[in-house]
């Protein structure tokens, strides 16, 4: 599997470094519905004083066992980046357009890297999905895996400084590029499809146009994966430019090896007994149909598309 940030790293080591690093946070990534945070990777025990995780934890008081209101929630933010943004204006709150690099202090060797943290407690409840979407966002990572498919970056879940949540290795991605400039080119065409046949399996119910990465070596990563691997069938997706396309062979053949293994022993701890069987069934019926599903409700679409 291709590394994201370094063609020395394997996913192995990126895996090792999210689970042992100190995070500290830079700043809450906007527009998003759930709380996201951007993360430096710190050495254990090498990680800068008074980070802004700790202020900001000190300012909002601990969660009491009800977890945490949205509102109460977004308040607490608005009023910390306020203060932190007086002190430290080059710290990244407003996280748009291409990322910074990571800071790095005098007399260190600077942070390992960066990632995206989704701690529970910052989750708006859904009707339709279960509680914890942030297991989702490393079941989507493990399900990749399980089919051979580096198209989701390595995620794990782990506490961090709001508490229990997942956490992804950044992307350092062209953030003007977005699925709907990304599948103009045949080349990526071969990736897009994988991600495709992904997220049929995955049962995705959110892949937006901006949820399609493409990092500086032009591979492909689908983030934001917390709302998939339900039970119900609720596809929706902007990826239907290769409806009623044979299914590549290649892909075939890691869907077949996939359904006939067990799951993955962390896959299955995420998984009540229904979505696991649902989740083998899409296998089998994307495999067996031999070709790309198409939509015919015209309905099966995220929003908004990007």
């Amino acid at each position: 599997m291709p590394a994201p940030d370094s063609t020395d790293a394997t996913t192995a080591d990126h895996l090792a470094m999210l689970a042992s690093a100190d995070l500290v946070i830079e700043g809450r990534m906007p527009w998003s519905s759930n709380a996201t945070f951007l993360c430096e990777l710190w050495p254990g025990g090498s990680r800068p004083d008074a980070g802004v995780a700790d202020q900001i934890t000190e300012d909002a008081g601990e969660p009491d066992d009800a977890g945490v209101d949205p509102d109460e929630w977004d308040e607490d933010w608005d009023e910390a980046d306020e203060g932190d943004e007086a002190e430290e204006p080059d710290r990244a709150h407003d996280l748009d357009g291409r990322s910074k690099p990571p800071t790095r202090l005098p007399g260190t060797g600077g942070p390992l890297g960066r990632a995206i943290y989704k701690p529970h407690q910052g989750e708006r409840p859904l009707w339709d999905f279960p509680d914890g979407l942030y297991r989702r966002e490393a079941g989507a990572f493990q399900l990749a895996s399980a089919l051979g498919w580096d198209c989701i970056p390595p995620t794990i879940v782990r506490d961090g400084p709001f508490g229990p949540g997942s956490v992804q290795l950044f992307i350092d991605a062209d953030f003007d590029q977005h699925h709907f400039t990304l599948v103009e080119d045949e080349a990526n065409h071969p990736q897009l499809r994988r991600m495709c046949a992904f997220d049929i399996v995955a049962n995705s119910t959110d892949r937006k146009g901006g949820h399609v990465l493409v990092d500086p070596a032009g591979h492909l990563w689908g983030i934001d994966n917390g709302l998939c691997l339900h039970a119900e069938f609720k596809l929706r997706t902007v990826i239907w430019e290769f409806a009623l396309e044979p299914l590549p062979a290649e892909l075939a053949d890691d869907l077949a090896a996939f359904v006939e293994a067990p799951l993955p022993d962390d896959l299955c701890a995420i998984l009540d007994p229904f979505e696991r069987d649902a989740l083998h069934q899409r296998a089998r019926a994307l495999l067996a149909e031999g070709r790309f599903p198409t939509d015919p409700t015209g309905r099966r679409y995220p929003w908004p598309l990007v």
